[in-house]
């Protein structure tokens, strides 16, 4: 073969191959940086997310409850306001306590002694004032939300802050006095006779060992002392939310 033939020959060769080489870029079934246009996507169903609210209600175990102490351990719960503690609701006008773990359901509930007085308020200073010299008429139990705090009384004994300012705790009734009759107060069937402290919530011995301290004595809590004089939303302001028990 001619040179000259040879050059127009190896010309023809390297046109061929970067011919080769566009066509493989471009074939179907290569992987691109970017299609030439966009893939089918099949259509799929979305289902709309449910707008109806979860209400979080309170589980008293079948323990029965005033219709108050009901909506408002069903408030604490449907709100959170309890902060994931411990919470105690303390019901003035039936005498009673109960205690809900954090998930809201019922750890214990008993009979408990109140302030003597009748009233949802503290007189300014009485925490610092001597026990004897406290009035009849000033020995309330105070209404409202109370953040609660271990602690040791003058005595020696652990007790339950419930509004370590105005001196309020939650104890173990203490029978000295026989002529007030502590324990058959806790023991008879209605609250009528049941207001008889200086302003704390006595509770019997047995239901502060097994349930209180074990919720409450390390640790801090929620208590909401039910208004007596008032109605709930006077005393909690944040309280809207209206649950049926």
């Amino acid at each position: 073969m001619a040179s000259n033939d040879t050059s127009q020959w190896d010309a023809m060769l390297k046109g061929l191959g970067m011919g080769c080489a566009m066509l493989a870029l471009i074939l179907p079934g290569q992987v691109t940086s970017r299609p030439s246009r966009p893939l089918a996507v099949p259509a799929v169903a979305l289902t709309a997310p449910s707008l109806e609210p979860v209400l979080l209600v309170a589980d008293f175990r079948g323990e029965d409850a005033s219709p108050d102490a009901s909506q408002m351990a069903n408030w604490v719960m449907h709100t959170g306001d309890h902060r994931g503690m411990p919470f105690v609701i303390v019901d003035k006008r039936q005498a009673r306590v109960f205690v809900f773990r954090p998930d809201g359901t019922l750890d214990g509930a008993t009979p408990a002694l109140m302030g003597s007085a009748i009233g949802d308020d503290s007189v300014h200073g009485i925490g610092e004032r001597e026990m004897s010299a406290i009035l009849p008429h000033e020995r309330t139990t105070p209404a409202g939300r109370f953040v609660t705090q271990p602690g040791i009384n003058s005595l020696g004994e652990d007790i339950v802050w419930v509004d370590y300012n105005v001196a309020v705790s939650m104890h173990r009734v203490r029978a000295r006095e026989p002529k007030e009759r502590r324990l058959e107060r806790l023991a008879s069937a209605t609250p009528d006779d049941n207001r008889i402290s200086f302003g704390c919530i006595n509770l019997p011995v047995s239901f502060y060992e097994t349930v209180v301290k074990p919720a409450l004595g390390a640790s801090r809590g929620v208590v909401y002392v039910l208004p007596e004089t008032r109605p709930l939303q006077a005393v909690f302001e944040a309280y809207r939310v209206a649950i049926k028990s």
